[in-house]
């Protein structure tokens, strides 16, 4: 009996350590929205115009098909791109407490997914990845402008727009812009042996192969883990996580390739003629991305905006990380646009969102788009000339009601705040001319004296909790930020945080901002993740990369302080190139030249390839020297060490603690 007993106790033991272990690992739930929450989101009510409903019929207006639900898988059976997740809760009803109206409303719209016709020979697949696909019906095939992220996502919208207008070759691709989300999905519809064959012509923005490797690529790691944030992509689905991300609704998470344009376009009023259809392309560099092309269509009358022009205020400075934009630059070729083409347009389409038609509609569009940028730039600066910091100034500016009562230019990617400081930035740097922030303290560092002059972390938790009842969610983030990086294992601190983030994202009519809030919450409650995320450094990326990127990218991936009082010189003869490169690490830092030195401490000889498995993690460059796809001649430690002298990055580092 005795020993039935033990069997017993040991079983309640063991089930009991087995919850105890599970609510360990359990996610704390996120919480319901305070009374001011609720209080600011009826406000934003009073002061929109939410009868206005002309958005919700352009968005449903020329739908063709679409699937009964949408989830796409890759090979392996792995989600990369779910509707159904927003599907189950985004629906026709009034905003829940926990959502700003406007970025339900704008979640609402970019609901509507499947195939649209926007004209007779233009057709879009929207709601299938952030931004659209689109196909231009030539008179033997298509024409597709902006394949998507990922392989899986372009193939999937390819196969309905086959489905519902018929079997027609794909004879060309164009790639408005830079950014991954418009050629990353492009191997998922086209052969690159067909576009290397020439069957295929792919076109590009003079320069979009330097920076759609280039920002990918040497600040990719910081920029990845930031969009985490700012896309929300692993947030649960739901009133209370991710409603969208004002661009679309997330990103997808599946392959992303890069096939490498055939032809470059380098002034505005350039025309190419495609399989009939002939494109007048306008040149907008350092607009939304550093190479951006629109296009006009004479033969329909129709005006590609790529994404210089979508629904909503854009950014001047995206917060995943980019380098600032020009917005007195963009307000200028909006104007052009105007000038060139506005008054022969009938409809205005573009790479996010849904079209609009009309040429009054069109020409009133524009110029609201145009001086909501001019706005931003010339007040900003305005200021700045007055004597405001970045903060300063983004807490007075202010849009005219003209502008901020058009729904186009509501702030649900770009907000008029972070935009705001990102022309100060570009300006003025981060130095806001205060002797006091010329050299800060680090913030774990500052954190500390903070908590110690402010009482310590009881006094400024029993303080912050009152504010919080207040609805003050700005300035208990301020406070508890130091006392969580004073302390990372103070769970009261960071869960008051997280309820002052969660509140503050309930808030935000930015989908980014709501998705930063809710994530940097989500990390307090439950730790740092450890999977998921996209990775934009593809193997078409790296493999797209000339030696000379390459080297940069190397060269910062190298450890200074461990480099210091090092010599190496190397030698690297790529085979397929038949390129030599001198290598020299000294004082910390790693120089290179298409010289090679004379008398180096080792010689490399591989194939470019070989260094692009390398880079990606595929082949060690001890296998590589074994298999013999890697000779060195010298001293092969030398090569060793430089090899371990290059940091790999760490992708899941924390952001809201330290």
């Amino acid at each position: 009996m005795f020993d039935a007993r033990r069997k017993t106790l040991s079983a309640i033991l063991g089930a009991l350590l087995a919850v105890v272990a599970a609510l360990a690992h359990a996610q704390t739930a996120p919480k319901p929205a305070s009374e001011a929450t609720k209080a600011a989101n009826r406000a934003v009510l009073q002061s929109l115009n939410f009868n206005d409903r002309q958005d919700f019929d352009n968005a449903a207006r020329g739908l063709i098909a679409k699937p009964d639900s949408l989830t796409i898988k890759d090979a392996s059976g792995k989600v990369v791109w779910d509707m159904e997740s927003f599907k189950s809760f985004i629906v026709d009803k009034p905003a829940p407490d926990s959502v700003n109206p406007s970025l339900w409303r704008n979640a609402q719209l970019n609901m509507n997914y499947g195939l649209y016709k926007v004209h007779d020979r233009i057709f879009q697949v929207r709601g299938y990845d952030l931004s659209n696909i689109t196909f231009i019906k030539g008179d033997k095939g298509w024409i597709v402008f902006d394949p998507l992220i990922s392989t899986q996502t372009a193939k999937a919208a390819f196969e309905l727009v086959t489905q519902n207008l018929g079997k027609r070759p794909i004879v060309a691709v164009v790639y408005s812009h830079s950014h991954v989300d418009h050629y990353g999905g492009a191997r998922g519809i086209v052969d690159a042996a067909d576009v290397k064959a020439g069957k295929i012509q792919v076109l590009a923005p003079e320069h979009f192969a330097e920076h759609a490797i280039s920002e990918n690529v040497i600040a990719g790691n910081a920029m990845s883990r930031r969009a985490i944030f700012m896309y929300g992509a692993m947030l649960p689905r739901g009133e209370r996580g991710g409603v969208g991300a004002g661009l679309g609704q997330t990103t997808s998470t599946g392959v992303i390739s890069l096939i490498l344009p055939t032809r470059g376009i380098k002034k505005t009023g350039e025309t190419v003629t495609i399989d009939g259809v002939r494109m007048v392309f306008q040149m907008t560099p350092g607009t939304e991305a550093p190479a951006e092309m629109n296009t006009y269509f004479p033969q329909f009358r129709a005006m590609w905006m790529a994404e210089n022009a979508t629904n909503t205020m854009h950014n001047i400075l995206t917060l995943r990380g980019a380098q600032v934009r020009d917005a007195l630059k963009w307000a200028r070729y909006l104007d052009e646009t105007i000038e060139l083409f506005a008054d022969k347009s009938d409809v205005k389409f573009q790479s996010h969102h849904w079209p609009l038609w009309g040429r009054d509609n069109i020409l009133d569009y524009l110029k609201k788009q145009r001086d909501l940028y001019k706005y931003i730039h010339d007040q900003s600066v305005n200021l700045l000339n007055k004597g405001y910091t970045g903060v300063e100034l983004s807490n007075m500016i202010r849009l005219p009601p003209e502008l901020d009562k058009t729904w186009a230019d509501r702030g649900y990617y770009g907000t008029l705040k972070h935009n705001s400081r990102a022309v100060y930035q570009r300006y003025m740097g981060f130095y806001d001319g205060n002797p006091t922030t010329l050299d800060q303290l680090p913030r774990e560092e500052a954190a500390q004296k903070y908590v110690a002059y402010m009482g310590g972390a009881p006094a400024i938790l029993k303080r912050a909790r009152a504010d919080f009842d207040k609805g003050e969610y700005r300035w208990v983030a301020e406070a508890l930020t130091h006392a969580v990086f004073a302390d990372p294992n103070n769970k009261d601190a960071k869960e008051l945080l997280a309820d002052a983030y969660e509140q503050m994202g309930y808030q935000a009519e930015s989908g980014p901002w709501r998705a930063i809030y809710l994530q940097g919450a989500y990390e307090l409650r439950n730790g740092v993740p450890d999977s998921g995320g996209l990775n934009t450094a593809s193997a078409d990326t790296i493999e797209a990369m000339p030696p000379e990127m390459t080297w940069d990218y190397l060269a910062v991936r190298l450890n200074g302080p461990k480099a210091v009082g090092k010599k190496l010189i190397l030698n690297v003869e790529f085979t397929d190139l038949k390129k030599l490169y001198r290598l020299v690490v000294e004082n910390g830092v790693l120089n290179y030249s298409d010289k090679p030195a004379p008398n180096p401490d080792a010689k490399a000889t591989l194939k470019k390839s070989t260094l692009d498995r390398i880079q990606l993690g595929l082949l060690t460059p001890e296998q590589a020297i074994a298999s013999g796809e890697l000779k060195v001649e010298g001293k092969r430690e030398v090569f060793v060490e430089f090899v371990g002298l290059l940091d790999k990055f760490p992708f899941w580092f924390h952001i809201v603690t330290p």
